[in-house]
């Protein structure tokens, strides 16, 4: 097979979607290597370990006027090259085909990762919403096949874009590889270091905006007077403000934030800590709590979309709504030595069921599925 990828995402994000780009691309290539892969790009991004793989192709803008706008390529332009270069499947792994893909003789599948601008509207701007609706229903129209990363983002597309359920097929995530290794206690000692850690702390990773509800974690720390400190990992948006506003007005201490951090430190940056807390709004997945069970550290997520789906048994689950449901589970999970070996052991095991042995397994069926 010639499988194609939009591949903006997996070398220009270092979140979410970019995670899942990359993940899925070194899984393929590592399982199936007896196939050609191109990965259609705009040019350098930023610097991943590991990634691209050495046997893979990757395709750029070649005009002028293409590298000016890249998007305009990527979104109008993909579909001639596509055609010149006899690729049989494109995937477009972050939500979108390019426009005039159905003028070429190709097999085409889309991940669709959530579709929380329709769910939470207000939290986007409006250009932005009608932008995302016009790509997502167009992708999920003329694709042959759409990949859903959790069971709740497949009840979405199916409620908000009326497409049959039958055209629409479950395939988990995993995290990076870099969180299946284990973490050698030189390595944690090292990572604490170089980050000025304290020896022990709560967690929080995740892009700092009002969905993941990082404020209720503040709240909850100073309602149930939680002396432990607190440390942040993620990008700051405009949401930063109302953290910084709160900080100052309750003269909360102990925070340590941490930005651009490099992939292969996040994995001691999670062991180290006692407890993970997500307490997210609404995910299409929530790799964070992946890697958090991979890591060996305990969960506290929210109940209500996908995360129970990625969770399981090993994490326990709040109203993100209620801080006082949050606190009481945040002391419930540090005052009980048991409860905190078995949610580590249960979460060791949870991790196993999204490993590219199966997932990406899956994968390769259904691209077989459609040749």
């Amino acid at each position: 097979m010639r499988i194609g990828f939009d591949a903006k995402r997996a070398f220009s994000n270092f979140t979410g979607l970019g995670n899942y780009s990359r993940t899925l691309i070194r899984n393929l290539i590592a399982s199936y290597p007896g196939n050609n892969y191109v990965l259609y790009h705009p040019g350098k991004g930023g610097e991943f370990e590991d990634f691209p793989p050495a046997n893979c192709i990757e395709v750029y803008p070649e005009t002028l006027f293409y590298r000016v706008f890249p998007s305009v390529w990527r979104s109008f332009g993909l579909p001639e090259i596509l055609l010149k270069e006899r690729i049989d499947i494109f995937h477009g792994l972050s939500n979108e085909l390019p426009f005039g893909i159905t003028n070429v003789a190709i097999r085409k599948v889309v991940t669709i990762h959530d579709v929380i601008f329709l769910r939470y509207p207000r939290i986007y701007k409006r250009a932005d919403r009608e932008i995302y609706r016009r790509k997502f229903r167009y992708s999920a129209k003329v694709s042959d096949r759409i990949i859903a990363i959790s069971e709740q983002t497949k009840r979405d597309i199916h409620h908000f874009f009326g497409v049959e359920a039958s055209k629409i097929e479950v395939i988990y995530q995993d995290c990076s590889p870099v969180f299946h290794k284990i973490i050698l206690r030189e390595i944690l000692d090292e990572v604490r270091k170089k980050y000025s850690l304290p020896s022990e702390y709560l967690l929080f990773v995740g892009t700092i905006e009002e969905r993941k509800n990082l404020l209720n974690i503040l709240k909850a720390i100073i309602a149930f007077r939680i002396e432990i400190p607190l440390v942040i990992v993620g990008k700051e948006t405009g949401y930063m403000k109302e953290i910084v506003k709160y900080i100052s007005e309750t003269g909360l201490v102990n925070l340590i934030f941490l930005k651009n951090i490099p992939e292969r430190d996040l994995p001691a940056i999670y062991a180290n800590s006692l407890l993970f807390l997500y307490p997210s709004f609404f995910e299409g997945f929530g790799i964070p709590v992946l890697e958090a069970l991979n890591a060996g550290t305990p969960v506290i997520t929210s109940r209500g979309s996908c995360l129970e789906e990625t969770g399981g048994a090993a994490a326990l689950y709040i109203d993100p709504y209620s801080v006082e449901e949050l606190g009481n589970t945040i002391l419930r999970v540090l005052n009980d030595n048991d409860l905190r070996t078995r949610m580590i052991f249960e979460g060791k095991k949870q991790a196993l069921i999204f490993r590219p042995e199966k997932t990406i397994r899956q994968l390769y069926d259904l691209y077989a599925s459609l040749l």
